[in-house]
């Protein structure tokens, strides 16, 4: 079975009010594509990825109007995908969601929250992911109230073998400020938005221990925008938010595996995956940064997966194919990661 995370810069755009697919010559949300390019360009990623199942981050959006599910199944449709069902969970407060797409001949997907939505004080399990968790963020002894504009996505997935297992889509806080008129407000906020980041990962690493002390075969994919080494805030914290998903200080049976995290966190000079690609305006250059995982139980791990980020330049593959390199570039600023496991 094929795996993938796929975070697809404003898929929103691509579609009219009404949930209607935009397939013309007017702009996209992506700076110098047509909408036409982007999704004939995201129709030959996700056919040459040929997928069982995608975590799309930056879904389309889900309101009164529109749902998230339709405008995925409307997507796959046009380009005769056979991942042609898809499953959402509690609606994004931003026009970006997390839904699964998937081949209902391959596996079934269901959306299967955890935790109290009430958050009850003493409550035994961290709170349901639409609901609020309380950390102490800056060490006054005053938890502070933690959510998530993008609730991560629990599902309770069953492969057409029988074999069950679950899966939890994830689009962690951005780390970036944006709007601050000073550098003084832009490192405040910075390391605000890093400390919420942070909780977000502690919140989510509770729910992966609850999972494996039950022993459920656990896949944790998506944007954590974070990784190993990725900004300076990181040494004012001491561990990335991908390191405490991981579980890197807990006992080996108890931790999770991404073998691009681990290669980031043992390089010794500078080279490791990327999995998205972002211009710098003032700097009038490229930056490349690992912020996409797939991270798997021990008893996934012990099935020898593989992972592949598919990368328009790495990836020798995609370089060599120019049809599937160009659309890579043009589908959006991140690129596909997929785990190939048996199941």
């Amino acid at each position: 079975m094929r795996i993938a995370t796929y975070n697809v810069e404003w898929f929103n755009a691509l579609f009219d009010h009404d949930g209607r697919i935009l397939d013309d010559t007017g702009p996209s949300a992506r700076y110098g594509v047509t909408r036409a390019d982007q999704l004939a360009g995201l129709g030959i990623v996700f056919t040459a990825m040929d997928a069982d199942a995608v975590m799309v981050i930056e879904a389309p959006d889900q309101n009164r109007r529109r749902t998230t599910v339709g405008q995925l199944e409307a997507f796959a449709a046009k380009f005769g995908l056979r991942t042609r069902k898809a499953v959402s969970g509690f609606p994004s407060e931003t026009e970006q969601e997390i839904a699964l797409l998937y081949d209902p001949d391959r596996l079934t997907a269901v959306h299967d929250p955890m935790g109290d939505p009430v958050n009850r004080k003493g409550a035994s399990e961290p709170p349901r992911f639409d609901g609020v968790f309380r950390l102490d963020l800056d060490n006054d002894g005053k938890p502070e109230p933690i959510t998530f504009s993008k609730p991560p996505l629990e599902l309770k997935v069953t492969a057409a073998s029988g074999f069950a297992f679950r899966m939890i889509g994830v689009h962690a806080k951005s780390k970036a400020p944006h709007g601050q008129t000073t550098p003084a407000e832009a490192t405040r906020v910075g390391i605000e938005n890093r400390r919420k980041q942070l909780a977000q990962c502690v919140w989510l690493r509770a729910r992966a221990d609850a999972h494996l002390a039950a022993g459920d075969p656990l896949i944790v994919l998506g944007d954590f925008n974070d990784g190993p080494g990725l900004d300076e805030y990181e040494k004012l914290f001491g561990r990335s938010g991908v390191e405490i998903m991981l579980g890197l200080d807990q006992p080996p049976a108890e931790r999770l595996t991404e073998p691009h995290a681990l290669m980031a966190l043992g390089r010794r000079i500078g080279v490791a995956p990327a999995t998205a690609r972002f211009y710098l305006t003032a700097q009038k250059r490229y930056f490349a940064a690992l912020l996409d995982y797939i991270m798997v139980s021990p008893d996934l791990a012990a099935r020898a997966p593989v992972w592949r980020v598919w990368h328009p330049f790495d990836d020798p593959a995609c370089y060599g194919t120019p049809e599937l390199r160009e659309a890579l570039l043009a589908a959006s600023d991140h690129f596909p990661v997929t785990l190939d496991i048996a199941l």
